[in-house]
């Protein structure tokens, strides 16, 4: 089982989502837990104070180190990694997602993840030093506070485990998985409004559809993810080799700012 304990001054903002749809599924079918903690509930003075103000002057309130510590080292087990949501963190990508969720996707393996989620300007550096193993942040820009963040990972990492979805390709097969965006994707009906899915797609010709995939795939990625296009395209030289049969290209329209 994948385990997460979240301290947070908002739990709900953690609990609420993550109890419905395929989370909530992969939580009754005892593949994830996820218990989500109220920080004040570790504080010792009659207004459950979990903040201060900086030491040195600054603005804003910092989160202090006492609950915090007091949290981790009661929920904290052998296995146990500490991670602290924070803009300052490592970047979530795909490749960090798939190593939080290796343990779980061996027979009878399992993980324990504490999440710390940020507040007001942050944690005392205290808890940084002492207590997490991994500062991870979900983009460039900045929150009303951590437990946003800690649902987006939560909801990332536990997807992949074997049952968490109901076909397992559909991990497989999704954008990133293998360096480029999804290709364009179609349903019935084959026509509408004069707008057709594209005739390869239609053919039941295997072969054919997965090129034409991959080639709408590096289309896509060039056109919306430059930087991912520049990473799979020099990892992969053999995709443009001369001679190669490529389909019909589609025209996407680049982002703001591309």
């Amino acid at each position: 089982m994948l385990e997460f304990d979240v301290l947070s001054l908002f739990p709900e903002i953690v609990s609420v989502p993550l109890s419905q749809s395929i989370l909530g599924r992969a939580s009754n079918g005892g593949i994830v837990s996820v218990r989500s903690h109220q920080l004040r509930d570790w504080t010792h003075d009659k207004h459950h104070r979990t903040d201060d103000y900086l030491c040195g002057g600054g603005q804003g309130m910092l989160m202090k180190c006492e609950p915090i510590f007091e949290a981790v080292e009661e929920l904290r087990r052998e296995n146990t990694k500490v991670i602290l949501m924070t803009p300052q963190g490592r970047v979530l990508t795909q490749s960090v997602v798939r190593e939080l969720a290796a343990p779980c996707t061996e027979p009878s393996g399992s993980a324990h993840y504490i999440i710390i989620c940020g507040h007001y300007e942050g944690v005392d550096h205290r808890v940084v030093e002492k207590l997490v193993d991994m500062e991870l942040s979900i983009g460039d820009y900045i929150l009303t506070n951590g437990a946003i963040a800690a649902v987006v990972l939560i909801d990332a990492v536990s997807r992949l485990l074997p049952g968490a979805l109901g076909d397992e390709r559909s991990s497989e097969e999704e954008s990133f998985s293998d360096g480029l965006l999804e290709a364009p994707a179609y349903t019935k009906p084959a026509e509408y409004r004069g707008m057709k899915a594209p005739e390869t797609l239609l053919s039941g010709n295997h072969k054919a559809i997965a090129e034409w995939k991959l080639e709408q795939a590096v289309q896509r990625t060039r056109a919306n993810r430059p930087d991912l296009y520049e990473k799979w395209a020099a990892a992969h030289p053999e995709f443009f080799a001369v001679g190669r049969k490529k389909t019909k290209p589609t025209h996407y329209k680049n982002r703001p700012g591309q």
